[in-house]
């Protein structure tokens, strides 16, 4: 794992109980799931009920239940924001960093549902019946993510290192889609791999 650096200063947040920032972190979600509310995301599936999987990409319930391909990204969020506020700040407590993880996904979370993004997501071909997520997803994305901060505070480089590879190969295997993919044609949107997406 990645040892904290221990050097002076923030000896008041040091003083702050763990539960503290996990109470902090909760009503960072909260706040999420109001926002998205007010923006107009419905707060469960608009299909009725809530599946804790949904595994079906091009579907009306992807990114609406609790869990799909999508999740284990989240997942990886939480890795790269561990070793992000490792690298920025090394002597803050760790329930700041988690804290500001959980932020971080956060404010990534309303963005996601904003229509510009929206918009952009759909011009990728497994996107293209996209209209955001359900209130519901969106805040299991966040615990995703909180998740993989505490399993990078847990485990050693090697095995984060190794569950990033194993688990970006085994949505590209099932899905043919994964995190780098979707920052690809998140930012630059290809035709070749869509048509390779859609098996064309």
């Amino acid at each position: 794992m990645l040892n904290d650096r221990q050097t002076p200063g923030l000896t008041w947040a040091a003083a702050i109980p763990l539960r503290s920032y996990i109470l902090i972190a909760a009503a960072v979600i909260a706040f999420q799931a109001l926002v998205l509310l007010a923006m107009g995301q419905p707060p469960i599936c608009e299909c009725g009920y809530v599946t804790f999987w949904h595994g079906a990409v091009s579907s009306s319930e992807n990114s609406q239940q609790l869990s799909d391909w999508y999740t284990y990204s989240h997942v990886i969020h939480g890795f790269g924001f561990y070793m992000l506020l490792w690298l920025l700040a090394p002597q803050a407590p760790v329930g700041m960093r988690f804290v500001a993880a959980v932020a971080l996904e956060a404010g990534w979370e309303l963005v996601e549902n904003t229509p510009f993004i929206i918009d952009r997501y759909r011009e990728s071909a497994l996107a293209q019946g996209y209209f955001g997520d359900s209130i519901l997803n969106s805040v299991s994305d966040s615990l995703a993510a909180a998740l993989g901060f505490v399993l990078a505070r847990k485990l050693p480089v090697w095995t984060i290192l190794a569950l990033v590879v194993a688990l970006e190969l085994f949505a590209l295997l099932m899905i043919r889609d994964n995190l780098t993919l979707n920052i690809v044609q998140l930012i630059a949107p290809n035709e070749a791999i869509s048509r390779w997406q859609m098996a064309e």
